[in-house]
């Protein structure tokens, strides 16, 4: 069974790619007032969820292309640290539909170019660490499938869940100890077993040492919403043995930046 932690460059870049078509279908014929629907994320509709998808692209794009513009957009973005997520998004959530989603059309295939030409052990420049191109597509990827089920949970939609989920895995138990750091809480010393059901049952994903005393298991897809902060852990089908694992399932997130506040019990699905 191929390992769940390693990452192929080729097949990371192909699932991005399915990713985003996959979104977008979920949105191309939408009349304008459903681009106006609000998401859960507060003061987010359906257009600022898309626009911030594309505000992001656009700056994954620069950074493997533009190093020079990467670095104005970082010098925007120091500005001011608290709002320029949310004005990237406003920006590009003022646009008609169509114009912004041709615009994220383009830019993602922009940016799947440049993921294929990039040199493998290149690291390129980023608001955090800089990241190689699979990693940046992989983190790509997290992105647009969170953002995409804050899109469906505002349109009533239920997603068929794929085995893409597994980059969103990976960068979730990969972000272990940041979760603790962002929280300014000490990490764990020791590994945890973490040990996913992939989504059509017939794998299970595995990461960490087999015989570590601390584990979560579960769906693939329920660990998934949990470090997305896309469900609350009481709606989901995760168990953990050890009380390290059992506190991490509280504060799990794959994306950097501060400790979001998730969503309310029930709030989701």
């Amino acid at each position: 069974m191929p390992d769940p932690s390693a990452v192929d460059a080729a097949a990371v870049f192909a699932d991005l790619r399915e990713e985003g078509r996959e979104l977008e279908a979920l949105v191309a014929d939408l009349p304008a007032s459903d681009w106006a629907r609000p998401t859960p994320a507060a003061g987010w509709t359906v257009a600022h969820q898309i626009a911030h998808l594309h505000w992001t692209d656009r700056a994954s794009l620069l950074s493997l292309t533009d190093a020079t513009g990467f670095g104005s957009m970082v010098e925007q973005a120091l500005k001011a640290p608290d709002s320029f997520v949310d004005e990237g998004a406003e920006e590009g959530a003022v646009l008609p539909p169509a114009e912004l989603l041709a615009r994220w059309r383009a830019t993602r295939g922009a940016l799947d170019e440049a993921l294929a030409a990039a040199s493998p052990d290149t690291r390129f420049p980023w608001y955090g660490p800089p990241m190689k191109a699979a990693s940046m597509a992989s983190a790509r990827l997290m992105e647009t499938w969170a953002h995409g089920q804050d899109v469906a949970d505002a349109l009533g939609v239920r997603r068929t869940p794929t085995a893409r989920l597994r980059h969103v895995a990976r960068i979730g138990v990969r972000a272990r100890d940041y979760a603790y750091a962002v929280r300014g809480l000490p990490a764990p010393a020791e590994e945890f077993r973490v040990e996913l059901t992939a989504p059509d049952g017939s794998q299970v994903w595995t990461y960490g040492p087999p015989d570590a005393p601390q584990r979560i298991t579960g769906p693939a897809l329920d660990f998934c919403l949990l470090v997305t902060q896309r469900a609350h852990r009481a709606d989901l089908a995760l168990t953990a043995a050890g009380p390290d694992a059992d506190r991490w399932l509280d504060i799990a997130q794959a994306f950097a930046g501060p400790a979001g506040p998730g969503r309310a019990p029930g709030a989701s699905r």
